[in-house]
C-alpha cells in the first residue's frame, strides 16, 4: 500500500488484517458449506434450493477474493493453510449431516445470521476510519443480508409444501 493509502486509514493495519483473515476463514467455510450442501441435497424443492446454494457458494468465493485483495493491499498475509480457518473463524462450520432441503437451508440461515453480525461489526469498526475497507465490507454485508432473505423465503416455501 502506498504512503497516501496508509495515511487515510485511522486504524491499526495489523488489526484490520487480522479481522479480515477471520472473515476470510468464514467465507471459505461458508463456501464449502454451501457447495457440499448442494451436492448432498435431498427433498422437496431440491432444484430451487440447489440453484440458490450454488449461487450463494459463488458469492462466498467472490467475498473471499475481495478479502484477500484487501489484505494484500494492506501488505498483510492472507491465511495460507486451510487448517488455520478453524482456528480463527468467527462463525465456524456445521457439518451437513442431514441432507434434507429444510435442514440444509436452516443451517445456512444460521451461518448467514452470524456473517451479518460479523460484517455489521466490521462496518462500525471501519466507518470513518478506512473508506476502502468500509466500502468492501458494506458490499459483502449487502450480499449476506440478501442471502438470509433468500433462504428464509425458501424455508417458508419448503415448510408450506412439506
Amino acid at each position: 500500500m502506498g504512503k497516501r493509502g496508509k495515511e487515510i486509514i485511522g486504524l491499526k493495519v495489523d488489526e484490520l488484517v487480522e479481522m479480515f483473515n477471520k472473515a476470510l476463514a468464514d467465507e471459505w467455510l461458508a463456501y464449502y458449506q454451501y457447495w457440499i450442501g448442494a451436492k448432498l441435497l435431498r427433498g422437496p424443492m431440491r432444484e430451487e434450493v440447489l440453484a440458490e446454494l450454488e449461487e450463494h457458494a459463488a458469492d462466498e468465493l467472490r467475498h473471499a477474493g475481495m478479502l484477500v485483495d484487501r489484505i494484500l493491499q494492506l501488505k498483510g498475509t492472507p491465511i495460507l493453510k486451510p487448517e488455520d480457518w478453524y482456528k480463527v473463524t468467527n462463525c465456524g462450520y456445521k457439518t451437513p449431516e442431514d441432507p434434507s432441503t429444510g435442514a440444509i437451508v436452516e443451517q445456512n440461515i444460521k451461518g448467514e445470521r452470524c456473517a451479518i453480525d460479523v460484517y455489521n461489526s466490521m462496518l462500525e469498526i471501519t466507518k470513518e476510519k478506512d473508506p476502502i475497507s468500509y466500502t468492501m465490507v458494506l458490499e459483502i454485508l449487502r450480499d449476506e443480508v440478501e442471502h438470509e432473505d433468500d433462504l428464509e423465503r425458501l424455508l417458508e416455501d419448503i415448510e408450506g409444501r412439506a
